[in-house]
């Protein structure tokens, strides 16, 4: 098999439904699967997909699993040499997936690539491509800074980054993320690879994708973004569900696993010491209704 599409899903059934009608309409020379993992969704997505695409492999969950745990179940049953994390609220072009593997046909130094997010207007999407995260940027973030100060995290999210050139970064977006199963075992822990998790399950949603850029540029793998491919990408239209202070929390627990996990203690004890004025200031800017002057 060459490519395994895995898809989680939670309570997006029209958006999925597009999503899935995009993929099937791809112009193909491969083989291909896909699997949507829907987590407890309970709009009919599941009986949407029994319904509309036979062919796609259905892994039903009872509640709200996570991101990348969904994902795991998944990528436990995918056979593809590539492997194709997909949002359901990101749609291909009839081209996007022939023309990203062609791209990494031809590149096959690069491990783990994203491709273009256009936004609905057909722009690029800013901070896509994003620096890795440190202790000055995620206070920023904590601080709600960038309302006050809209540059601040002008280095962080790339700002002058060249969407129309291919170029090795620190980490692409997770909403279309190709990975090479054949870089997977000297990139990832032993334990993790034998327990068939391609994302690390201590992160229910958040930074996974930046986990695993950072856990293959660690091992000296290339990550790349490239222009070759295309998408629409809506951006976290499940989370959005979510009222702000709960998504704040996810955000929160997935930060400092990151920290913890990857940087000094004394950088995750700091924000875990700062969380608590970023709640109160998540609950202030909420209720008054401010619109945030960055992507973060």
């Amino acid at each position: 098999m060459d490519l395994s599409v895995i898809i989680v899903s939670w309570n997006v059934k029209e958006k999925l439904n597009k999503c899935l009608s995009h993929l099937f309409l791809s112009q193909t020379n491969f083989k291909f699967e896909i699997f949507v993992v829907d987590n407890g969704s309970h709009d009919g997505s599941a009986e949407m997909i029994r319904k509309n695409f036979s062919e796609v492999k259905i892994i039903k969950n009872d509640g709200n699993l996570g991101f990348a745990r969904a994902n795991n179940q998944a990528f436990r049953q995918a056979t593809g040499d590539l492997i194709f994390l997909l949002n359901p609220d990101t749609f291909v072009f009839p081209a996007t997936i022939d023309n990203f593997l062609h791209w990494l046909k031809l590149n096959r130094h690069v491990s783990l690539a994203g491709c273009r997010l256009l936004d609905k207007n057909g722009a690029d999407i800013r901070g896509q491509v994003r620096r890795f995260p440190n202790l000055f940027n995620q206070l920023a973030v904590i601080l709600k800074l960038p309302y006050l100060f809209p540059g601040i995290l002008k280095r962080y999210l790339c700002v002058n980054f060249d969407y129309n050139k291919a170029a090795p970064v620190e980490t692409v977006r997770g909403s279309a993320m190709m990975i090479r199963r054949c870089a997977l075992e000297n990139a990832l822990p032993y334990n993790q690879l034998k327990q068939g998790q391609l994302l690390d399950e201590r992160y229910f949603v958040w930074f996974e994708d930046v986990d695993i850029c950072r856990a293959f540029k660690a091992a000296g793998k290339e990550v790349w973004y490239t222009p070759a491919a295309r998408c629409h990408d809506l951006g976290g239209q499940s989370f959005k569900q979510l009222p702000r202070l709960r998504a704040q929390g996810l955000f929160r627990d997935s930060m400092l696993k990151y920290f913890k996990k990857w940087k000094p203690f004394w950088q995750y004890a700091i924000l875990w010491l700062v969380w608590p004025i970023g709640f109160l200031l998540t609950y202030f800017f909420t209720v008054l209704k401010f619109e945030k002057k960055d992507n973060t």
